[in-house]
């Protein structure tokens, strides 16, 4: 099998010379929100109260050996590494959440989060763990033997070199300057959960992984510190694997920080102390962010909310790209990822500017794969044909054609004809696509659903002269297409 290409190497960015041998780091696996540091250290208290806190946090170098590094841009950009920590949790805890066995000695969640100039806006990018990467030369930290740059998945850089070859590679990957640097193991997190009070999520559909023990119904749930860890690191709920779990993990980031925001921990003394002091206990960062930057960022952010908040990840160009002596990697589409890093590196949004409209409601099916005929029971000219322009307009596969509901003797259980008009707004629907159905009716609030067996799968949806609007909707997955970026409060229950 040919040896991939190599990835492009940005035209400024220099062959970097092999660090001396880092120090003995510490390994880890699975944890989805080191980004909760970022938004809950900044968060606007006394410098007393901060200051405490940051006596506490264990202190890594990753720049130290760095040379050659990409130009520092406007803002601020923080590399997130989740880590296992498993060896700090009780039997008990262990046991209830699937966590047994030892810690398998390696991290596969990497996140780059980017703070603005401005400190109004927070860009979050998930590195997909088995992203195709080129490991940049090093010093064995073992041996002190020289190893050449070699292909790999991007995980192995931490595997191999710990924090300082993982910034090394992710900087020689994105051509982002990285200012500081964050490891957050799995007790930090289940703690901070805990300490807010837990964090609610919505999923559309039932969520069972028989390897973390996740088992949600469709609904709602305020998930605790154990629980909320089963929710992010579950990669067997659906076919979509680690892009599912990376789009799970973004909606309960975004939860976690519209319950942070929404409750006033960032501004209460007290309440902060209390959940950063939880985060913090586990956490490992560069010697460099100390308590006067936590100050500047707290002070900054006051008014953070969700909707300052967007996220993605990278844009993908192949999902299953093979390495010889590495197995099946995540390639990255070289072109517009080089357009996502560059707008992170001149400091510009990544989701496209929106005006102020009602947040979309979740559903199980994509309205997409939804075929809807409209018919106007009204009498109402253009009420029909309104609606299924509604209907379009949040991704419902309307026919184009509406019509006028067809003439039917006025029985019960016929559809309304329109010699009389329909009171009531009807979907009538084969059993068979009773998700469907459901997913329709969310954006036709107060209508009925009948069932009607041999109809099909095309929905015959019915206007009557009860109907007020459509209301948007959104599929519960996939909620973020890789490279697409969604503001927070767009990736949150709806």
């Amino acid at each position: 099998m040919p040896q991939p290409a190599r990835s492009p190497r940005p035209p400024h960015q220099r062959q970097r010379k092999a660090p001396p041998p880092p120090r003995r780091p510490r390994w880890g696996r699975r944890l989805a929100l080191g980004a909760a540091a970022t938004v809950l250290v900044t968060g606007g208290v006394g410098h007393a109260v901060v200051a405490g806190l940051e006596r506490g946090i264990e202190r890594v170098d990753p720049f130290g050996a760095l040379d050659q590094r990409p130009a520092a841009g406007d803002g601020t950009n923080f590399l997130l590494a989740g880590t296992d920590g498993r060896d700090k949790i009780s039997p008990a805890e262990r046991a209830a959440y699937r966590l047994g066995g030892a810690p398998c000695h390696c991290t596969d969640t990497l996140m780059l989060v980017h703070l603005s100039a401005k400190r109004d806006r927070a860009s979050i990018i998930s590195l997909p763990r088995d992203s195709y990467a080129e490991i940049p030369a090093y010093r064995d930290p073992k041996t002190g033997a020289l190893r050449r740059t070699h292909p790999q998945k991007i995980n192995a850089a931490y595997a191999e070199g710990g924090p300082s070859l993982t910034v090394r590679t992710v900087e020689h990957m994105t051509s982002v300057h990285v200012d500081h640097y964050l490891e957050v193991d799995f007790t930090s997190f289940m703690r901070t959960v805990d300490a807010v009070g837990g964090v609610e999520v919505c999923t559309a559909r039932p969520l069972k992984d028989r390897y973390t023990g996740l088992d949600l119904s469709a609904g709602r749930h305020r998930l605790g510190g154990g629980e909320a860890l089963q929710y992010v690191r579950s990669r067997h709920v659906d076919g979509a694997a680690d892009l599912g779990r990376i789009q799970r993990q973004q909606r309960f980031l975004a939860a976690l920080i519209d319950k942070v925001t929404d409750t006033g921990v960032l501004l209460n003394p007290v309440k902060f102390g209390k959940v950063a002091s939880s985060l913090l206990g586990s956490v490992r960062a560069d010697r460099q962010l100390g308590s006067t930057e936590l100050i500047e960022f707290g002070k900054a952010m006051r008014n953070f909310t969700p909707a300052s908040s967007e996220f993605t990840s990278v844009p993908i160009g192949d999902v299953s790209f093979p390495v010889p002596g590495v197995g099946s990697t995540v390639r990255w589409d070289e072109a517009k990822a080089d357009r996502l890093f560059r707008a992170v590196r001149e400091d510009r949004p990544l989701a496209p500017h929106r005006t102020e409209r009602p947040r979309a409601a979740t559903v199980r099916v994509d309205p997409a794969q939804i075929r809807v005929q409209v018919f106007n029971g009204t009498g109402r000219t253009g009420l029909g044909a309104r609606t299924d322009r509604a209907l379009r307009a949040t991704g419902f596969a309307t026919t184009g054609t509406p019509r006028n509901a067809p003439r039917a003797p006025q029985v019960k259980g016929a559809v309304p004809g329109a010699d009389r008009p329909a009171t009531r707004t009807v979907i009538a629907y084969d059993p068979r696509w009773d998700d469907s159905a459901r997913s329709l009716a969310t954006a036709v609030p107060g209508a009925d659903l009948r069932p009607v067996k041999g109809q099909g799968r095309v929905l015959r949806l019915t206007v009557g002269t009860d109907h007020q609007a459509v209301r948007r909707v959104r599929p519960e997955t996939p909620a973020t297409p890789p490279g697409e970026a969604r503001h927070g409060d767009e990736v949150n229950c709806g």
